[in-house]
């Protein structure tokens, strides 16, 4: 499963908007919305953030298991 996958996933699962995420990772609704399609990857402090937003790990959301 690609990041893009787990993100979105997750994202629904807590019924999150992608604006909602946007709002809290400080990014645009753009930037997510590249990242669930796979077109751009989260950097390193943006994956951060979405692992404490969603409560999982970074590992989780990088590499998955």
């Amino acid at each position: 499963m690609s990041i893009g996958k787990r993100i979105s996933d997750l994202r629904k699962q807590c019924s999150y908007s992608q604006e909602y995420v946007a709002d809290k990772v400080n990014v645009s609704r753009q930037a997510v919305s590249k990242w669930e399609r796979d077109q751009a990857a989260p950097d390193t402090y943006n994956l951060i953030a979405l692992a404490e937003l969603f409560n999982v790990t970074v590992e989780y959301l990088a590499i998955g298991n």
